[in-house]
């Protein structure tokens, strides 16, 4: 598989620990949740330039994380994404969570990401302008 890219850095906080002194779940998703913002831009535009020009943005229909081993605070991670399907309406993207001094695995969150038409309040293919950029990448990430 090619290499994942980089989306996000950030630090565990202390207040981001719970009472059994690592961080609770729900930073993960914060984390995780932030680093989403900055996939379009890699792949293909913003949501904003999808909205005015296709009418159209993203919404997440599906997320799982796993939680593979915790985090402390002073803890500094970093989550990197690889684009791993593509299909007529949506895509999924798999993120890692990694210590950024170990660069092991701490979780992993996949995402299937629907093109979404905010008027009609429905799911709609993906524009015919994005979908090579989002195919090429895919093979990419399926290549090796």
């Amino acid at each position: 598989m090619s290499e994942p890219v980089e989306i996000l850095r950030g630090v565990v906080h202390p207040w981001y620990c719970d009472n059994f002194g690592h961080m609770n779940v729900r930073w993960y998703s914060h984390f995780f949740d932030d680093a989403a913002y900055h996939l379009w831009p890699l792949y293909w535009g913003s949501h904003r330039k999808m909205q005015d020009e296709f009418g159209v943005h993203t919404v997440t229909a599906a997320a799982t994380i796993q939680f593979l081993h915790e985090l402390l605070a002073g803890d500094l991670i970093l989550v990197d994404s690889l684009l791993t399907r593509v299909g007529r309406k949506s895509c999924t993207f798999t993120e890692r969570m990694l210590h950024v001094d170990t660069r092991e695995v701490h979780a992993t969150y996949e995402t299937t990401e629907v093109f979404f038409d905010p008027i009609s309040r429905k799911a709609r293919e993906i524009p015919a302008a994005i979908r090579p950029a989002l195919e090429k990448a895919c093979h990419r990430a399926q290549e090796e």
